[in-house]
């Protein structure tokens, strides 16, 4: 009888071990998913340790120069895809005055860049050989 006894309390015991263990699991999964993931920016890197995507908040700079002959930047927000070798193959940046897109090739300074800011749109061409060409409507 006391045989018996023992194997029942040991089946008994490893129900209840099996099943404190699955609810411990269950609530440490829980509560390590978070509904929102917030900072300052973000950056995923690959197995090297290599950044391979960005976001990004850049501060306004009212001295920057621009391409087009303004002066300043505002705040902007900018995500970057980055191939293996290092280099920005896309760029999505937001600010006040719009939103800018560009798509870079392999061979620089072959892009593509799409433009709606402070009312003006535009698509930049610009190949490898330097050639390059202006679509507004």
């Amino acid at each position: 009888m006391n045989a018996r006894l023992l194997i029942g309390l040991t089946i008994v015991n490893a129900v209840m071990l099996a099943f404190l263990l699955a609810r411990s699991g269950a609530t440490a999964m829980a509560q390590a998913t978070l509904p929102v993931l917030r900072g300052r920016g973000l950056e995923i890197v690959d197995d090297a340790g290599r950044v391979r995507a960005s976001i990004s908040i850049l501060p306004a700079d009212p001295t920057a120069k621009m391409p087009d002959g303004t002066t300043g930047t505002t705040e902007t927000v900018l995500l970057r895809l980055i191939n293996s070798k290092g280099r920005p193959n896309i760029k999505i940046a937001a600010h006040e005055r719009g939103a800018v897109a560009l798509l870079a090739g392999d061979a620089d300074p072959t892009w593509v860049q799409i433009l709606a800011e402070s009312g003006n749109t535009a698509i930049r061409l610009n190949n490898q050989d330097g050639r390059s060409r202006l679509l507004s409507p």
